[in-house]
């Protein structure tokens, strides 16, 4: 992780209000790519009877990891929000466990950026989840 690309990363986050709320972290940074993770809090139990973490607080994970990645591509992005977020469930993520995710962005266009992410617990085999989105491209002027 270079530190110029770290420190960025590290003030975008810490800028989100959910996100310091949620605790989130930032693992990894690269040319769009990001991974950050958020630890098991029974705060955000969405069930109790199963002590599984609401799928908003996933939800809330991925999207500003996407977000980070956008931030990151090497094509110089200055800005981005989120146009679509599509997110599947795959299962719930295992009470406990801390959950990460993975965000690259792979395509992006003058004004729009494509990104891909998987969020996994402890059991990087099985996914919690898969996220398809697309980013607006704020350019610096």
């Amino acid at each position: 992780m270079s530190d110029t690309r770290s420190r960025n990363a590290r003030q975008f986050i810490e800028a989100i209000p959910h996100a310091r709320a949620l605790g989130m972290r930032l693992d990894a940074v690269g040319d769009g790519v990001a991974e950050l993770s958020m630890p098991y809090d029974e705060r955000f139990v969405g069930d109790p009877a199963t002590r599984v973490i609401h799928g908003g607080a996933v939800f809330a994970l991925m999207d500003t990891c996407c977000g980070t990645a956008v931030l990151n591509h090497p094509s110089g992005v200055a800005g981005t929000a989120t146009i679509d977020l599509r997110i599947d469930y795959m299962r719930p993520a295992t009470p406990g466990q801390r959950i990460r995710t993975r965000a690259e962005c792979y395509q992006i266009t003058r004004a729009v950026a494509f990104v891909r992410a998987t969020a996994v617990d402890d059991d990087d085999s099985r996914p919690v989840a898969s996220a398809a989105g697309a980013f607006t491209v704020e350019r610096a002027t």
